[in-house]
């Protein structure tokens, strides 16, 4: 008998180790059928103006404002998952959902405030992909501005075959820009104690200082992304049980977190690389042509090749993600609807004609995304008042701590709008 317990033990223990490494590996490909919204989202973290702000920040300040990329960040994540938790209760976007709520005359407002952060996030990643095209190929202007509009009509056309299409196209461009950073880096060698330090102290040295951390804000918290993930979410959301959206949020809790570090990653490094090589070298780094010329006598072509690669690269990426916000705005406030390619070709001309026009591409960039800081609580506020509704949201509604959390975060952004317009109608900046 005890010989026969000794024969069956040990195939017990194997069958149940086999059984947890099955559930594992269950879960593990369960987790990767619902990634991918938040990668698309993230983009929108990493673009062309996050380089405006993150090298302008890095070479006149220092480390100083590696702090502000940190609290932006985890800013974010909440705002994310919010959108996410709104798409997935109440079966859509989050325009719809203001449509149904607020009367028409406020919806029209939300609208034309929407639209206008579409064009100004759509123009800095425009430029960037014009850009990061002519840096490393020498392309003349006007025709680069042909072929990033192609290339990005390109990359949202292939929604045609499934948003998954486009969630690989761009988890394989953000694998560019994340392999780039890595590369510059390594090769500008940064005061790692002093990135610490800055990471977690706050400062703001003057009102430049100040500006530059709303540019921040306004491109690492952006607005039309907030309308753009509760859309994201809607391919995978057939479900009809509580339980199963309960798991649905969970797998987009996971999806935001990691997306969202990962551009952390990148915008630290943008302000770590500047800080590092340009802010050292005595370098005011006043447009994207000077950073890409810079960086090969500091620390070699691959360094300059490298940023001209991250940044078409950012460009490409986000000027798609920028047109499909565009769609989800104009598709969900009011009424009114305009054929799918007038929508996709709407957002775009403001940043060819900035090109154009041969006005500078840092300028535009930096105040694009001190525009979209502006335009963030006009997202944020319907959102709040939306998940905060326990009617709408059912038992997804937010808890205390959520409401609490959303209304500190309102405050931050708002506050830091108010000081931004009194440093500049007081000649501070």
């Amino acid at each position: 008998m005890q010989n026969k317990e000794a024969v069956i033990k040990p195939g017990i223990i194997l069958y149940r180790e086999k059984s947890i490494k099955n559930n594992f590996l269950y879960k593990i490909k369960h987790l990767f059928k619902f990634l991918g919204p938040a990668f698309i989202v993230s983009v929108a973290y990493i673009d062309p103006g996050n380089f405006a702000t993150n090298i302008s920040g890095g070479s006149i300040f220092n480390y100083n404002l590696i702090w502000v990329i940190l609290w932006s960040n985890i800013m974010a994540i909440f705002l994310q998952i919010l959108s996410a938790k709104l798409g997935i209760a109440t079966n859509n976007n989050l325009p719809q959902m203001c449509k149904k709520v607020f009367s028409k005359n406020l919806n029209i407002f939300f609208y034309f405030i929407a639209i206008i952060a579409s064009m100004a996030t759509t123009m800095a990643e425009f430029i960037g992909g014009v850009l990061g095209l002519y840096l490393l190929f020498a392309v003349p202007i006007r025709l680069a501005v042909i072929i990033i509009a192609l290339i990005t009509y390109l990359i949202i056309y292939l929604q045609k075959y499934g948003q998954r299409a486009v969630e690989i196209v761009i988890g394989l461009l953000i694998a560019v820009i994340c392999g780039a950073y890595i590369i510059e880096l390594f090769l500008a060698k940064p005061d790692w104690p002093q990135v610490a330090l800055h990471t977690l102290i706050p400062s703001l040295p003057n009102g430049q200082a100040v500006l530059i951390a709303a540019g921040m804000l306004g491109a690492t918290v952006m607005p039309h992304v907030i309308y753009l993930h509760s859309q994201l979410v809607q391919p995978r959301n057939h479900h009809i049980t509580y339980e199963e959206k309960k798991s649905h949020l969970k797998m987009e809790k996971i999806d935001v977190v990691i997306a969202m570090n990962i551009a952390f990653i990148v915008n630290a490094a943008m302000v770590i690389v500047s800080a590092s090589v340009f802010f050292n070298s005595g370098i005011n780094v006043d447009s994207i042509e000077v950073a890409h010329r810079s960086l090969e006598p500091l620390l070699g072509s691959l360094s300059s090749g490298a940023f001209g690669i991250a940044l078409l690269a950012s460009g490409l990426s986000s000027s798609a993600v920028g047109a499909m916000a565009g769609e989800t705005v104009m598709d969900g406030f009011i009424d009114y609807k305009i054929p799918l390619n007038i929508r996709r070709f709407i957002t775009m001309p403001p940043g060819a004609v900035f090109i154009l026009i041969g006005a500078n591409p840092m300028k535009a960039l930096l105040l694009s995304q001190v525009s979209l800081s502006f335009a963030l609580p006009f997202a944020i506020i319907p959102m709040l008042i939306i998940t905060n509704n326990k009617k709408i949201m059912g038992k997804f509604a937010n808890k205390p701590i959520v409401k609490t959390a959303g209304i500190v975060i309102t405050f931050v952004i708002v506050g830091l709008n108010v000081v931004l317009l009194y440093l500049t109608f007081t000649g501070n900046i």
